[in-house]
């Protein structure tokens, strides 16, 4: 967030918004400016940064109380950046001026709430979490597998080594936080600290910046990780993976990623909660007289279904124990007959199928 934005402001939603309408707002946004879809537009990538953390916050009933009520307190309006070497917030003549803007976007909830009432020394901040939805094919969402999923990370750059600055470049104390790496904001009784926007916590800067990350000592990539499906999977399912998100600032801990499943349609099985459904064709003959099919099952074995004489179209035939296992329970594979009939029939079949008719003493 900077200047006078919100969270609220970021997500483009009225701080009443319900869960749903935060949800929406989310995916919406999270669609338009995800890396994978700007893979060359680094405000994409930041903007995807900001929209990832405010629904963090939003999404969370307990992380949305506690941000609303800081969010009345006047925390995220109305601060100032101090001067390097002023003293204690609201202090003496050095004391802050409010009106100019400046960036939470280095803090988390707990980090103002502690720097704020003094809740005694800030633990690093762990890395944001991130949200991605992962297209799976249908056998592997019924029988359970891995997919590989491609998420955006910050990593030292590999040209200044994380520096900042450029081949031949000076490295100084930073002007601006006396090389502490955090600036001091505050108004009236209240101070919040957070790593230094020149340098960006390192608490050194470069005389000529780097070419290649143009002096912020990283570069965003892409890291790809397994995924494990678990068996009977519906879209819509969402998994929680520990420590696999962005990376925390400063070696902090990783967050954590979600990912949502959205299973892709199948051209022969298709869902009926733990049933299996499919269609096979057989010919006329085949349904008056009766038949042997082999069937596929979703493992990719054939069984033997024995077909009766008479049988009509669209009937179902149940495999037990084919179909979709979850836990204790197994479902069945449901196989629906679709009987096809000839479109052109020579003189010869004509009158056989005419001599049939009058045997059974069918219309014709």
């Amino acid at each position: 967030m900077a200047g006078n934005k919100d969270f609220y402001q970021v997500l483009g939603v009225a701080d009443s918004a319900s869960p749903e309408e935060i949800k929406k707002a989310y995916r919406r946004l999270a669609k338009q400016y995800h890396p994978d879809a700007n893979p060359n537009d680094p405000q994409a990538a930041e903007r995807f940064k900001a929209i990832s953390e405010a629904h963090a916050t939003l999404s969370d009933p307990e992380k949305r109380r506690q941000y609303d009520q800081m969010r009345r307190l006047g925390a995220f309006e109305g601060f100032a950046r101090r001067p390097s070497g002023a003293g204690a917030a609201g202090g003496g003549a050095g004391g802050p001026q409010v009106g100019e803007e400046f960036d939470f976007s280095g803090l988390g909830l707990g980090d103002i709430f502690s720097s704020i009432f003094g809740r005694g020394r800030r633990e690093p901040r762990k890395g944001e979490d991130f949200e991605t939805t992962v297209e799976v094919d249908f056998r592997t969402a019924v029988l359970g597998g891995k997919v590989q999923v491609t998420i955006p990370v910050t990593d030292s750059c590999p040209a200044c080594r994380g520096s900042g600055g450029a081949p031949g470049a000076t490295i100084s104390t930073c002007p601006e936080c006396a090389g502490r790496g955090t600036v001091a904001f505050g108004q009236g009784g209240f101070a919040v600290n957070r790593p230094c926007p020149r340098c960006r916590g390192r608490g050194r800067v470069a005389s000529t910046p780097c070419p290649t990350c143009g002096g912020m000592g990283d570069v965003r990539t892409q890291k790809s990780v397994s995924i494990t499906v678990p068996p009977a999977t519906e879209t819509g399912t969402r998994v929680r993976l520990s420590g696999q998100g962005l990376p925390g600032p400063g070696g902090a801990p990783p967050g954590d990623l979600y990912v949502t499943f959205q299973v892709a349609p199948d051209r022969f099985f298709e869902r009926e909660g733990l049933d299996l459904v499919c269609e096979v064709p057989i010919n006329i003959a085949q349904a008056m007289l009766g038949t042997k099919l082999r069937v596929r099952t979703i493992d990719g074995k054939k069984v033997v279904l024995r077909i009766p004489p008479g049988t009509q179209p669209g009937r179902r035939f149940r495999i037990k124990g084919q179909g979709i296992r979850r836990g204790d329970r197994t479902g069945d594979q449901l196989v629906r007959v679709q009987v096809v009939v000839p479109e052109v029939l020579d003189e010869e079949q004509q009158a056989l199928v005419r001599q049939l008719a009058q045997a059974a003493k069918l219309p014709h």
